[in-house]
């Protein structure tokens, strides 16, 4: 128990382990793949904005700055007329939605990256994405501000703290969202205004195509998960199954010592008894006690013959000798034979009209399955046995079912019935006499036949085995 609880819990260590350890593994090589695809994209809109600069000695943003220009030389006219130096909270934020409109609606960059992704054969769908850092308008000295991002003045602050201490300055950009691609910071003051805004790119299906590009690793890493997980399931399957046989192998040797032990007692008592004098001068005790020693004889050579049986059925398969038989008559002596022996005291309801329907079977197979359940039928009961036989025809298949009023079977038992040397669990195991072979006999003969045997049962309600045989 301890050790197959010690391989349990190591096993499931160890698959977390390597789950862990998959996880960054796939983790590290998607941040590789993104970082690749960021620097990819930037390099190739680089080019392209060079391109751009020198075809048409532009940026793609002139036609924008030209509309932001009029508009600040027209709001500080303005601001002259009213002779102010600031404009209020409601103006700035005009001001500067006016800006980013025309930043984002006037400006050529997006539609040339656009055409130039779609020649070098790459991903051309993208959203532009145009963020103000800082917008002032400019008049001769006077610097009149509009709009400042908290980051961008944060960044502003440590870099002139840096430059204090005589450090390498902090990195003035933005802190880009997971799908998007900063491009470049423009930065320019013109004649009446500054303007400091970053251009980049969002890929709405970024992770898409990273994970296009990780597909064999990821696949390669569920695989050898998976494949661990399995082989991890099927090797602790085959414990559990060894542990099972080894308990059933132990359990038959238990039952198989007391079932030998029953008659060599008996004989030995016996054999002790006609050793003594008074018994020896009495022909009727010693007939009786050889009686005795003949009977506890034939059982144990039952016993020996059925272990030399389970030997034999382990090595080879069922070897049929098929013959053209009346089931009829072939059931009516099963049972008569079987009332005269072990079932006597037995009450036997029969319940079946094959008339003279012949059917290929093995008649000392089919006898021996037919006895088994009718042995069980009285050996598991607690009362006096009442046992219905009935049969039938349906489907093409002989149905045979044996109903009995004994103690029944539990739901878990069911399931096992039929396995070898599986006994059901019936508090005291040396209460019912027997090696959990019975059963596992019926099973064998009836697949032998092609046929099948089920079994329904509810404790202290009795069973009912169903056999069908083809035709």
């Amino acid at each position: 128990m301890h050790k197959r609880n010690a391989i349990l819990l190591l096993g499931i260590f160890s698959i977390i382990i390597l789950i862990a350890a998959q996880i960054i593994i796939i983790k590290g090589v998607w941040r590789q793949k993104d970082e690749m695809l960021n620097l990819r994209y930037r390099l190739f809109c680089q080019d392209a904005i060079e391109l751009l600069a020198r075809q048409w000695s532009t940026d793609g943003f002139d036609t924008a700055r030209m509309i932001i220009g009029s508009k600040s030389e027209m709001v500080l006219k303005m601001m002259a007329e009213k002779k102010t130096d600031t404009l209020s909270a409601e103006e700035r934020k005009d001001l500067f939605d006016y800006v980013s409109l025309a930043l984002n609606k006037e400006e050529d960059l997006s539609a040339f990256l656009s055409r130039y992704f779609e020649l070098r054969g790459i991903d051309k769908d993208f959203t532009s994405r145009i963020v103000i850092n800082r917008f002032e308008l400019v008049d001769y000295d006077r610097r009149i501000p509009v709009y400042m991002s908290e980051e961008f003045a944060s960044r502003m602050l440590a870099r002139s703290d840096t430059a204090r201490r005589n450090t390498p300055p902090p990195d003035m950009r933005r802190q880009a969202r997971s799908n998007e691609i900063m491009i470049k910071r423009f930065g320019n003051e013109y004649n009446f205004y500054r303007l400091d805004f970053e251009f980049g790119i969002d890929f709405s299906d970024k992770q898409k195509m990273i994970l296009r590009e990780i597909a064999t690793s990821l696949g390669l890493s569920l695989f050898s998960i998976i494949l661990v997980v399995s082989l991890f399931i099927v090797t602790y399957r085959n414990l559990m199954e060894e542990k099972r046989l080894s308990n059933l192998k132990t359990d038959f040797i238990n039952n198989m010592t007391h079932e030998l032990k029953t008659p060599l007692s008996t004989i030995t008592v016996a054999g002790r008894t006609l050793e003594m004098p008074i018994i020896r001068t009495n022909e009727e005790k010693i007939l009786e006690t050889a009686k005795m020693i003949g009977k506890q004889s034939v059982h144990l050579n039952q016993l020996i013959n059925m272990i030399l049986e389970i030997s034999m059925w382990e090595r080879t398969q069922f070897q049929l000798e098929k013959k053209r038989m009346r089931i009829q008559d072939l059931l009516n002596e099963i049972i008569f034979s079987f009332k005269s022996g072990g079932g006597k005291g037995a009450v036997i309801e029969c319940k079946y009209d094959f008339g003279d329907l012949e059917v290929d079977l093995d008649p000392i197979y089919f006898t021996t399955m037919i006895n088994n359940l009718l042995s069980n039928a009285v050996k598991y009961c607690d009362t006096d046995p009442v046992i219905e036989i009935e049969g039938f025809i349906r489907d093409n298949n002989i149905i045979i079912s044996i109903a009995d009023n004994g103690i029944g079977i539990s739901k878990n038992d069911q399931k096992r019935v039929f396995d070898k040397f599986y006994r059901a669990s019936s508090g005291n195991i040396h209460k019912y006499k027997g090696l959990g072979l019975g059963l596992y006999y019926v099973r064998k003969i009836a697949e032998a036949h092609e046929g099948d045997v089920t079994v329904s049962s509810k404790p202290g309600k009795g069973s009912i085995f169903t056999i069908t045989l083809p035709l």
